[in-house]
């Protein structure tokens, strides 16, 4: 069961495990997209359109995926939506959204599928991110987010390994989707992306993370590197704040004075579609 599967890491996640002959659910927003993914995947698959902020939607979800393939042996909380901004121009509702989205999006979504995990021995796998480690400039919820995510995870393993359900977490660099490309419209946040050390800049292809995430998922590992070097991050991951200030310190007032810092408002197609459905949520 992937959330967020409509596009980008998602429905690569979701073909990925298809090809290896799993059965995917796909949960998320835009309903047409989902149908349409679901239909050309190489395993039968299931579509269902919830808001991982709405609990009651995802207990229902729940109950549909019960029914029609049984209890899922593996959760993807791969949800999630992004903004750009100063933290003081940005509308403090958008930022409320990213968090909701992405941090308690995801707990919901364990929580709700938790009973089934159990009943299998399963394994909940928790998307997170470079920005779990470090956090960037203008990016401040979504950076928040991950690394309350990545803490989330943490804690959720500790609660339910004696249950026999194991807890993954993912950690991913820029990846190639809408996110990230409508993300590079932005002088700022495109130059801020520069400017990061070593291969941090680089942008990943969405099917070669999906392979690497879905690679980790079948050992159940604790912890899921795409790309691999991340990994080599985590020892020194407490040198990554003052490298990040020191970047931004050179160059954020330089680009400031160019363009002015304005909020990019949700980012990606997928970010929109979610933009859409809670401002149309009763």
């Amino acid at each position: 069961m992937v959330t967020g599967a409509a596009r980008g890491v998602g429905a690569a996640l979701a073909y990925e495990v298809a090809r290896r002959g799993a059965h995917p659910v796909l949960l998320g927003h835009e309903k047409d997209r989902l149908d349409e993914l679901a239909a050309r995947l190489p395993a039968r698959a299931l579509a269902i359109e919830a808001d991982v902020t709405d609990l009651p939607a995802l207990e229902r979800a729940a109950r549909e995926v019960r029914h029609r393939l049984g209890p899922p042996s593996v959760v993807i909380a791969n949800a999630g939506v992004a903004a750009g901004g100063p933290l003081t121009a940005t509308d403090p509702a958008e930022w409320r959204r990213i968090i909701d989205v992405n941090l308690t999006g995801s707990a919901q979504t364990a929580r709700v599928f938790l009973p089934d995990l159990r009943a299998t021995a399963g394994y909940y796998l928790q998307i997170a991110s470079l920005a779990s480690f470090g956090a960037a400039p203008m990016m401040s919820a979504y950076c928040a987010s991950k690394a309350g995510v990545e803490a989330f995870a943490h804690a959720l393993r500790a609660e339910v390994a004696a249950h026999g359900v194991a807890v993954g977490i993912a950690y991913l660099n820029w990846t190639d989707t809408d996110m990230v490309r409508d993300a590079d419209r932005y002088p700022v946040l495109r130059e801020l992306r520069a400017h990061m050390p070593g291969p941090a800049h680089r942008v990943y292809g969405v099917e070669e993370v999906a392979a690497r995430i879905v690679r980790g998922l079948e050992h159940r590992r604790t912890a899921v590197y795409a790309p691999p070097w991340l990994r080599l991050v985590q020892p020194v991951r407490a040198a990554l704040p003052p490298i990040v200030l020191r970047v931004a310190r050179r160059h954020l007032r330089r680009l400031e004075a160019v363009d002015p810092l304005t909020p990019t408002g949700p980012l990606g197609a997928g970010g929109e579609a979610d933009h859409a459905a809670a401002r149309h949520a009763p």
